[in-house]
């Protein structure tokens, strides 16, 4: 098994999904429990993966490599380096902790878990791909059951913000098709193998721009960067629960992840052009998120928006060019996955007890729920960057990567900051102080599987706050490396 992990942590989940189809449609505990089971085991490859990783190297890990297309130089090729690494193994955890999350489902959970399944294979295939081909396969493959799982079990507007996310998304695929065709032409031989092209990177400057304009497209619209987020609350207030929590856990950091394995190393005189620009779309995000989050009423598109905002992080240390930068961002990428899955699922409790998620329309809610309202603290003030918890220390490393480069942004975006902490805790003050709502006063705790979802996001929120080297000594070789393209 050892030579073909990544091959098992991929295909596993479908796998688990083809058992499903043949689970009469009526025993929905055995699909459940089977679904729990294809993520646990992946899960704990996933972790095997951790273990076994070496963190002093640099380069690709795991590899395999096996002849796939011969008349077009397409192979299949596979493996993973600290880049790559963290992402898998925060997928494979989400989506473990989304099946429990997801137990409330009633209607279809054959489909529903089976189209689950088939995601986490097309999102631990995104990460793990180092064939062009193979890569755009995944990521197509991971459109199509996040459609259906927002259009058929969401809510009210299913419809709408699924054609919308399909529509924004095949838009960005198209222009990433036409840079990789791009890319394979340009190389000779042809080759789609990724880490062929990222060695051979001298390209023609003006060349490398519009390539990297098209990569940037694709991938923006996934992240979402300003212009490109509308799609974003409309499928995350629409999508259940546990699709939301991949929406922002796993599928934005997809977006980021392409810049740094795609735009960066093969295009870098497009990279150190386009700095500046990216830069400041950065700190667009980061205010312009906030604010929008500081002017809703529903609490699922208040975390939609405070996504925009803590995504702009990622962007702004990116655009620095520097170690400390792209370290900061990647680690946002992993605690945002994390605080963010937390304050989805949050929300998922108290609309499944309330059918509700007015903030005005709370109020009390500690003295009836301490258990909840304290779990809820937690992620709002590791997701606002309090010292201590794993969202401040990937913040401040973004600031103090982007710091000397972009000095008066950094600055500008430290904005941001203020404004994240001031919609958390207004939040915080509507739904869970003053007197209780007399609407509430029987409302039920949360219970031990919700608790069972969100205890293991807890623990990793305050480990990663006071100690984030188990995540930092993942990927410091491999953007260290990275960072020595534009720092020689």
């Amino acid at each position: 098994m050892g030579d073909h992990i990544l091959s098992w942590v991929t295909f596993l989940p479908l796998l688990g999904a083809a058992i499903i189809l043949f689970i009469p449609s009526a025993a929905k505990n055995a699909i459940r429990w089977t679904a729990v089971a294809a993520t646990a085991v992946t899960l704990v490859l996933g972790i095997w993966v951790y273990l076994q990783f070496d963190r002093s190297n640099p380069g690709i890990q795991f590899a395999e490599r096996a002849p796939w297309i011969g008349a077009f130089n397409i192979e299949y090729f596979m493996g993973i380096d600290g880049l790559s690494a963290p992402m898998l193994i925060l997928t494979t955890l989400l989506c473990f902790l989304c099946i429990p999350a997801s137990w409330g489902i009633e209607k279809g959970v054959k489909g529903y878990m089976a189209l689950f399944l088939l995601l986490e294979t097309g999102m631990i295939g995104v990460f793990a791909s180092l064939d062009f081909f193979l890569f755009y396969i995944f990521w197509e493959v991971m459109l199509l059951p996040m459609y259906f799982l927002i259009g058929i079990w969401g809510g009210p507007r299913r419809e709408y913000a699924a054609i919308k996310f399909f529509l924004y998304t095949l838009l960005g695929s198209v222009f990433m098709l036409l840079a990789i065709l791009a890319l394979y032409f340009s190389h000779s031989p042809h080759t789609f193998d990724m880490t062929r092209l990222m060695l051979e990177n001298s390209y023609a400057r003006t060349f490398q721009i519009y390539v990297f304009l098209a990569f940037f497209v694709g991938f923006a619209i996934k992240v979402p960067v300003f212009p490109f987020h509308t799609w974003l609350p409309d499928a995350h207030v629409e999508a259940p629960t546990a699709v939301s929590v991949i929406l922002a856990g796993i599928l934005l950091k997809m977006g980021t992840y392409g810049f740094l394995r795609v735009n960066f190393p093969m295009l870098p005189q497009a990279a150190v052009w386009f700095a500046l620009p990216m830069a400041v779309l950065g700190v667009i995000n980061i205010v312009y998120g906030a604010l929008c989050a500081m002017a809703q009423k529903d609490l699922k598109k208040l975390v939609a928006y405070s996504s925009i905002s803590h995504m702009g992080f990622c962007l702004l240390g990116f655009a620095a060019l520097t170690s400390a930068g792209f370290t900061g961002g990647v680690l946002q990428m992993f605690n945002h996955g994390t605080t963010t899955a937390m304050l989805f699922l949050l929300v998922g409790v108290i609309y499944d007890r309330a059918h509700h998620r007015d903030i005005d329309g709370f109020g009390g809610l500690a003295v009836r729920m301490p258990i909840f309202a304290g779990i809820t603290s937690l992620a709002f003030f590791a997701s606002l960057g309090l010292p201590g918890l794993s969202g401040f220390i990937s913040e401040a490393l973004c600031l103090i990567g982007a710091f000397p480069v972009f000095p008066a942004l950094t600055i500008i975006a430290t904005l941001g900051i203020v404004l994240t902490a001031a919609y958390f805790l207004w939040t915080l003050q509507r739904m869970f102080l003053g007197p209780l709502n007399e609407k509430y006063k029987d409302l039920p705790e949360i219970n031990a599987r919700e608790v069972f979802t969100l205890a293991p996001l807890g623990i990793i929120v305050i480990v990663l706050g006071i100690f984030p080297m188990p995540v930092l000594d993942l990927m410091s070789a491999s953007l260290n490396q990275l960072a020595a393209i534009f720092h020689p």
